[in-house]
């Protein structure tokens, strides 16, 4: 997608993004031993856009606000599982 295709609505972004973790989770062959990690991925990873949009209907501002840092709790955890997905893919590889 280019810069000029990307979507600026912060959910439709959220969705694109669970939609292509969940494709390459589906696409990806793991060992059982990963089984835990990508589980955990695919759970806070999804629950990004799942938070945004709770958040949009918060009846306080303050509702939306606790949802939005929610999300980024969730956006955080997710990087650490990615990079711990690819360096110890990568540590396989090596050996």
């Amino acid at each position: 997608m280019t810069d000029i295709q990307k979507p600026f609505d912060i959910k439709k972004r959220c969705y694109l993004f669970s939609l292509s973790l969940v494709n390459f989770i589906k696409t990806t062959e793991y060992e059982r031993i990963y089984f835990s990690l990508f589980d955990q991925l695919v759970r806070c990873g999804t629950s990004i856009g799942a938070n945004v949009i709770e958040g949009g209907g918060g009846s306080t501002k303050k509702d939306v606000i606790n949802y939005y840092h929610i999300s980024l709790k969730s956006a955080n955890e997710t990087k650490y599982w990615l990079c711990l997905i690819r360096d110890s893919f990568l540590m396989i590889k090596i050996e």
